[in-house]
C-alpha cells in the first residue's frame, strides 16, 4: 500500500497539465497514447502475436496532428460536432484498413497480428484522444471529471475493498477486486465530482456527480479489460514505468475509458452541437 501512495504522490505533477490544458496536454495525451500502446503490444509478443509497431505509431502520431488546425487551448475556434466526427471516421477507416492490410503477409504473419494491431489502435490512441476532445470545448473542466472518475472510484474501492471487502466482483480476471469495494469506488467518485461541481461549476453540480457515478463504472469497465488482456497475455504489469503501478497502461486503463464517456457526454448535453 506505501509504494502505491507514494507513487501515486509522484504522479501528481499531471494536475497540472490538466490545469494549462492545450498543448500541455495534448503533448501528455500523445506520449501516454504511444506509451500504452507499445505496452500493449509488447504484451502480445508473450502469446507469439506480432503487431505492427510502427503502423501503430504513424496512426497515433496521424490521429493527435489532426487536432493541431484547430488552435489547441482556442474555445472559440472548435469545430463543429460532425466535423470531429468526420475526421475520426476517416481516422478509423485508415487504421483498420492498415491494420488489415498488414496481415495480407500471410506466409509470415497470421491473422492475430492484424487483429492486435487493430485492436491496439482503436483501444489506446483514439480513446486517449478524447482527453483532446474534451480540451477543446468550452465545457474544458470536464476533463477534471475524467481524473476524478477514474482515480477516485480506484482509490476509493481499494480502501472500501481492503476495509471491508467480502464478495469477489470478478475473481478470474480481478482476484482481489470485491463488489464491496466497486460500490464503495461508484461512491466515491460521485461525491468528489459531485464537490468538484459545487466548487468549480455551481450550475452543474448534480450533471458532474451524473458524470462521476457512470465515469466510475467506465473506469472499472477499463480496469477489468486491460486485467483480461493481461491474463490472456501471460502478464502481470504492461511495464515497470511506474513503482507500485506498473506500466503506464497499468495506471492509465481507466483513465482512457472514462474520456469518451465524458467526451459524448458533453456532446449530447450541448444538444448537438458544438463542442
Amino acid at each position: 500500500m506505501k509504494t502505491r501512495i507514494i507513487s501515486g504522490l509522484v504522479m501528481a505533477p499531471l494536475l497540472i497539465v490538466l490545469y494549462l490544458g492545450g498543448w500541455w496536454l495534448w503533448a501528455v495525451a500523445l506520449i501516454i497514447a504511444i506509451m500504452g500502446l507499445q505496452e500493449f503490444y509488447n504484451g502480445w509478443k508473450n502469446i507469439d502475436v506480432h503487431p505492427s509497431r510502427e503502423i501503430g505509431l504513424i496512426m497515433t502520431v496521424f490521429l493527435f496532428v489532426t487536432a493541431v488546425p484547430y488552435g489547441l487551448g482556442m474555445k472559440g475556434s472548435v469545430p463543429r460536432f460532425y466535423e470531429n466526427m468526420m475526421v475520426i471516421c476517416i481516422w478509423l477507416f485508415i487504421a483498420v484498413a492498415a491494420g488489415l492490410i498488414y496481415g495480407w503477409k500471410i506466409d509470415k504473419r497470421g491473422p492475430y497480428d492484424a487483429v492486435a494491431t487493430v485492436t491496439g489502435l482503436v483501444y489506446i490512441p483514439f480513446f486517449t484522444y478524447h482527453m483532446v476532445l474534451i480540451d477543446m470545448t468550452d465545457y474544458s473542466l470536464f476533463i477534471w471529471i475524467v481524473v476524478i472518475a477514474a482515480f477516485g472510484s480506484d482509490i476509493f474501492a481499494y480502501f472500501t475493498g481492503y476495509f471491508l471487502g467480502k464478495h469477489k466482483m470478478a475473481p478470474v480476471l480481478s482476484p482481489k477486486k470485491t463488489i464491496e469495494g466497486a460500490v464503495g469506488g461508484l461512491i466515491g467518485s460521485s461525491v468528489l465530482s459531485w464537490v468538484f461541481g459545487l466548487v468549480f461549476m455551481k450550475d452543474m453540480a448534480i450533471v458532474c456527480l451524473v458524470l462521476g457515478l457512470v465515469g466510475g463504472a467506465a473506469g472499472m469497465a477499463g480496469d477489468l479489460t486491460a486485467s483480461a488482456f493481461k491474463r490472456k497475455m501471460g502478464i502481470k504489469d504492461y511495464g515497470k514505468l511506474i513503482p507500485g503501478h506498473g506500466g503506464i497502461m497499468d495506471r492509465f486503463d481507466s483513465v482512457i475509458f472514462v474520456a469518451p464517456v465524458v467526451y459524448y457526454a458533453i456532446c449530447a448535453m450541448t444538444g448537438i452541437l458544438e463542442v
